[in-house]
């Protein structure tokens, strides 16, 4: 559970396909948080058994319980790697491991823009906005309130609004439509010299942990990515069915999967979890500056036996309980700021090679012909494609370039079809690509002409508005520009 690669479907599999249930139990264990809010253990077995069967309502590959336990032990690894637990009260735990179990709760296994675009009764009660995730905590609270799955009785009522209200931001936070204003509000908070917002900070917790599994180890990102595209599938199936437009990715005989996941890797993830990494570092420097000014040297507060001044449910908590363990493992400093481990860096890099890697082997492969046998050995194809390169050189040196040339305009006229409105369906380019590969190098004019086809998979896709990704990518090329002159500069 402490392995920021944790293996779900492990668990999953040793539990009898009940992962949620046993992820959950497990986490409020750890807390004490039966005994605390006095949660009838009945009471909680029957609610976590009817989230379970609302999360395989609708038999989907990917968002389906064991995502549901994936997400919230990933949430669970962020808070106490990064110990950013000492941070909040017993309450703002305990909603924190709800919001994070019940974050994709009765999911249909199809985007919000297929129940607008279909006019769903889900559409049509939450007009248009963030219908899944309205649904998600919505259907929640509503189990909540029978007897028998009623485990938030004996909260008070100041309480229980506060509980409501922080699982309902966390939930609503991880509709993708709002993730660039997400993005764009914890920046603007990051270069502030107040502390961060609770609810915003354990809002991009969330949202980091449910787009995480490209941050994981090579087999269960690769996992995940075929689990999802079956979900993808089989809602283009439908989409077909009906006579709609096929969605971005949902088209199982042209959906090129590596570049799909470069640009998912690129512009989503990684960005985010830079600044999920920025905020856990300024919220633990201001966490110990303000314990240090209290009286209590920056390590009592993270290693001591016995911390003070930390937080309320840490004053109450016995010496013995298991979370104490945690205070165990020392946080690096740079300076007087507190940097937290970053063990997701690590493996983005080599899971964006990987995908690099297939689609060098075959630029045209599509999804359904992708399979196990397709893993990457990176090593072995990175020769393979430079004697490959070198070969390619030697055969255009010796050979006239005016069918190579002819092949370059075909392709230009097919870029400007592409490129025309957003009713097409998936092209190659994927999701988010091709970019130019250097950043620093990237202008806006430049940026325009490369990201208007994936702006377009954007705006269908996850509801983003395209001009979101393009100041995105403006703004990452400004700051890798600027760090690029600080180092010549030295």
């Amino acid at each position: 559970m402490d392995e920021w690669c944790f293996d779900v479907f492990d668990l999953d599999d040793q539990s009898n396909g009940h992962s949620l249930k046993y992820t959950v139990i497990e986490l409020f264990q750890r807390f004490d948080l039966t005994s605390k809010y006095r949660i009838n253990p009945s009471s909680l077995d029957t609610f976590l058994t009817k989230l379970e069967q609302g999360y395989s309502k609708h038999h989907n590959p990917y968002h389906n319980l064991v995502h549901g336990a994936d997400v919230t032990q990933t949430v669970y690894q962020v808070l106490t790697q990064s110990k950013l637990i000492h941070w909040l009260t017993d309450l703002e735990i305990f909603a924190t491991i709800i919001a994070a179990a019940i974050h994709d709760f009765e999911h249909t296994g199809t985007t919000n823009n297929f129940h607008i675009n279909t006019q769903s009764d889900f559409a049509m009660l939450y007009n248009d906005k963030a219908v899944l995730e309205n649904h998600h905590s919505s259907s929640t609270f509503r189990l909540l309130r029978s007897e028998d799955c009623n485990i938030l009785h004996k909260l008070a009522r100041a309480e229980y609004r506060e509980f409501r209200s922080l699982v309902i931001d966390m939930v609503l936070a991880t509709d993708m439509s709002s993730h660039f204003q997400q993005i764009k509000t914890m920046k603007s908070m990051l270069s502030m010299p107040e502390n961060i917002d609770k609810s915003k900070a354990l809002s991009l917790v969330l949202h980091c942990a449910d787009i995480s599994h490209p941050a994981k180890q090579w087999d269960l990102h690769h996992r995940w990515t075929m689990s999802l595209l079956d979900e993808f599938f089989i809602q283009g199936d439908m989409e077909r069915d009906m006579g709609l437009p096929l969605s971005p990715l949902c088209d199982r005989h042209n959906t090129l999967v590596p570049e799909s996941q470069i640009g998912f890797i690129d512009f989503i993830v990684e960005p985010s979890f830079q600044v999920m990494g920025d905020m856990l570092d300024k919220v633990m420097t201001h966490l110990s500056e303000s314990t240090a000014s209290e009286g209590n040297k920056d390590d009592d507060v993270f290693e001591s036996d016995k911390p003070k001044a930390l937080v309320k449910h840490t004053e109450s908590c016995s010496q013995t309980s298991p979370w104490m363990s945690l205070l165990n493992g020392k946080l690096k400093k740079k300076g007087n700021s507190i940097q937290i481990p970053r063990a997701w860096e690590e493996y983005l890099k080599e899971n964006r090679n990987s995908w690099k890697a297939l689609a060098r082997k075959d630029g045209r492969k599509t999804s359904s012909v992708l399979s196990e046998e397709d893993k990457p050995q990176l090593d072995k194809k990175t020769s393979d494609d430079k004697s490959e390169k070198d070969k390619d050189a030697l055969e255009k040196e010796s050979k006239p370039n005016d069918k190579s040339s002819e092949v370059k305009k075909n392709e230009e006229v097919d870029l400007k079809k592409n490129t025309k409105g957003v009713s097409r369906q998936t092209s190659t380019t994927g999701l988010f690509g091709p970019f130019p590969t250097s950043p620093v190098q990237r202008s806006r004019p430049r940026l325009k002409k490369t990201i208007s086809d994936s702006a377009a998979v954007c705006t269908r896709f996850f509801g983003i508005e395209p001009d979101e990704i393009l100041d995105t990518v403006k703004d990452q090329s400004s700051e890798e520009s600027l760090s690029s002159n600080k180092v010549s500069n030295v």
